[in-house]
């Protein structure tokens, strides 16, 4: 791990885990809180986890909108509970940056315990990075808990082996099917499965052999709100990195992501960097360009030879694998297979 980051301790059954709003706050919307009670039911049924709501965290969307400091309160309250060992986000947004004024580092720092989310939630990933904790870029309870009908199994796997095994989590293997359908959060299409599309394998996009490398990264939108702030890592953090990256459902024009990845090159962070993993995107027909785009800076920066990995399930579909912060994470180039070397969670 680039700075050290603290492994927290692994989830068991029995365990309390806190369920946060640290940005949208849909989970308690009345025509939405069906999702959340399937979501916070499953986190029990599946994993036998005690769910414990902070007091804000079904306050509703305009109140939480209106409220930033609240939201940070929660997330403090949760991580300083010592009964709490785990947190997990109800589902991004857009303004978990207005958190930061909020957050005491320190008690991050000194109570370590499992947090996830994805999406805005990259912005308390980057808390946690400063606080030198490992979290975990993965499902949140709204979207991945209470997906229609059941959980999808690949990312009830991809928990149990990240979160409740102190075992290294090992081969990542694409899903065999995958999913973006929009179908709107209305109770009467509870039951109603998605309909899931078959799988290609990851892409190689340039590179050759193996690199390995801590991983750094997150929601490529989300990304933008924390350069020049105390969030965004310092250069330091991404040499010998493997920097991982999505895009959001908003799916930016890849004129925009070509922007954003320009801006990394001339910052310096993809020079230092030991390889990439793109994930596939909500909108599958964007990948293709998306992916142009950054052969294109790549070649502009004399960076043909840096291995890049794509189509990888870590975003914005269905199912989804975890992505642990400071963990050693190696790309075959040869085999197109990605692994994560090290364990998510310590005893």
């Amino acid at each position: 791990m680039s700075k050290k980051l603290i492994r927290p301790s692994v989830l068991k059954s029995g365990d309390k885990v806190a369920t946060v709003s640290l940005s949208w706050g849909g989970a308690g919307e009345p025509d939405i809180r069906w999702r959340y009670e399937v979501g916070k039911q499953r986190l029990a049924s599946i994993f036998g986890l005690e769910i414990v709501e902070m007091p804000h965290t079904l306050s509703g969307e305009v109140f939480l909108y209106d409220h930033p400091e609240k939201r940070a309160e929660d997330l403090m309250m949760a991580f300083k509970d010592p009964e709490i060992k785990g947190i997990i986000s109800c589902i991004g947004g857009s303004d978990s940056i207005r958190l930061l004024p909020y957050i005491d580092f320190g008690v991050i720092q000194n109570n370590p315990k499992v947090f996830m989310g994805y999406s805005d939630t990259t912005i308390a990933h980057l808390m946690c990075y400063k606080a030198g904790l490992s979290s975990f870029y993965g499902p949140a309870v709204l979207v991945d808990f209470a997906e229609n009908v059941a959980m999808d199994v690949y990312t009830i796997e991809a928990i149990k082996r990240t979160l409740f095994d102190i075992k290294p989590i090992g081969d990542i293997k694409p899903p065999d099917q995958w999913t973006s359908m929009h179908l709107p959060w209305k109770a009467s299409n509870r039951d109603i499965r998605r309909t899931y599309q078959e799988n290609d394998g990851y892409i190689c996009l340039q590179g050759k052999g193996c690199v390995s490398g801590h991983l750094i990264g997150g929601c490529m939108e989300v990304l933008e709100f924390t350069k020049g702030t105390s969030l965004f890592p310092d250069l330091t953090d991404f040499k010998g990195a493997i920097l991982f990256l999505e895009t959001s459902e908003e799916n930016p024009s890849p004129n925009a992501v070509e922007y954003w990845l320009r801006n990394y090159a001339a910052m310096g962070v993809l020079e230092r960097l030991n390889g990439i993993v793109f994930a596939k995107p909500h909108r599958l027909g964007q990948l293709p360009f998306y992916l142009e785009r950054l052969k294109k800076v790549l070649k502009e920066y004399a960076l043909t030879e840096l291995p890049v990995l794509a189509n990888l399930t870590f975003g914005h579909t269905e199912p989804k694998f975890i992505m642990p912060y400071g963990a050693v994470a190696t790309i075959d180039c040869d085999h197109k297979t990605f692994k994560i070397e090290t364990a998510g969670v310590c005893k």
